[in-house]
């Protein structure tokens, strides 16, 4: 049954895909991945908040950060996107993202194709939940995982971790 809406307190929320938690407990997902121990030793390496916005590659296309800036925008204007070459670890820095989820094989009205150059395809379902995410939570949203980021009234700064399926 889906959820209507989540915010993260003291707990981890985990759906049948999708992971939110707080950085305090990020040693918990290192074996999820073979790259999320390298995720792990560059937030505990790395003052992120100094990072530039933009892309910044970490083990070439395996492995990147994308820091991104921007004001938040409404529920009805964020659509549901998909990757299928990469899981995002989305980590709010600033602000609260909240974002949209539903998995994706209950996506069934999508706006466009998916783009193998940019890893990504948008669709127009709503979602079937949203999740408060303040700064040093991250969701992690793996393929099989639609997502709608960049939902608030004030400015969001992140980082998303772009981690090759392998």
């Amino acid at each position: 049954m889906p959820f209507d809406y989540c915010v993260l307190r003291e707990a981890t929320i985990v759906t049948a895909h999708m992971i939110l938690d707080t950085l305090s407990n990020i040693d918990r997902y290192a074996s999820l991945h073979p790259l999320f121990p390298r995720v792990i030793a560059f937030i505990r390496s790395t003052d992120l908040n100094a990072l530039s916005v933009g892309i910044h590659p970490i083990i070439g296309e395996q492995l990147l950060v994308i820091v991104e800036e921007a004001q938040g925008r409404s529920r009805a204007e964020a659509e549901l996107e998909c990757h299928r070459k990469y899981i995002d670890i989305q980590l709010v820095l600033e602000g609260t993202d909240e974002m949209g989820w539903k998995p994706l094989a209950d996506c069934h009205r999508p706006v466009s194709d998916y783009s193998v150059t940019r890893d990504i395809q948008f669709f127009s379902d709503a979602a079937d939940a949203w999740i408060s995410t303040p700064a040093n939570a991250y969701c992690i949203f793996f393929p099989d995982d639609a997502h709608a980021p960049l939902v608030s009234t004030g400015k969001i700064r992140k980082v998303i971790f772009k981690i090759a399926v392998i």
